[in-house]
């Protein structure tokens, strides 16, 4: 079955920075975009960057341009998310996020999602 198992986050002060980790299995990764999305206290889930299944083309929301890169090593089947000049805005919980076809239709799958906390 398809599984995405998130890792690396924890508290931070700001200004400083953290790796996400996405380990993938089930479907076949190098073929697939994959995607981080996070979602913080009183706010909707929100797509924070995208990367090509090639890591050729990649996407980012405007308040992470600069500061957020998305990377994958299809080789080891995980995608990343290197988060730096970190500010308490950025605290949510930081899912991994593809979309493949199963029963004939378009399905979304979810990590269980990992905590990032953004404190002085």
């Amino acid at each position: 079955q398809v599984q995405l198992v998130e890792s690396g986050g924890g508290l931070v002060q700001p200004g400083g920075s953290l790796r996400l980790s996405c380990a993938a299995s089930g479907f076949m990764f190098s073929g697939t975009t994959m995607n981080w999305y996070r979602q913080a206290p009183g706010k909707e889930r929100e797509l924070v960057a995208s990367i090509s299944s090639g890591g050729g083309i990649t996407n980012y929301a405007d308040s992470m341009k600069g500061r957020f890169t998305i990377s994958r090593d299809n080789a080891k089947r995980t995608v990343y998310l290197q988060m730096n000049s970190l500010n308490p805005e950025d605290t949510a919980v930081y899912y991994c996020h593809t979309r493949l076809q199963r029963l004939g239709t378009l399905r979304d799958y979810w990590g269980q999602g990992t905590q990032v906390t953004v404190s002085s």
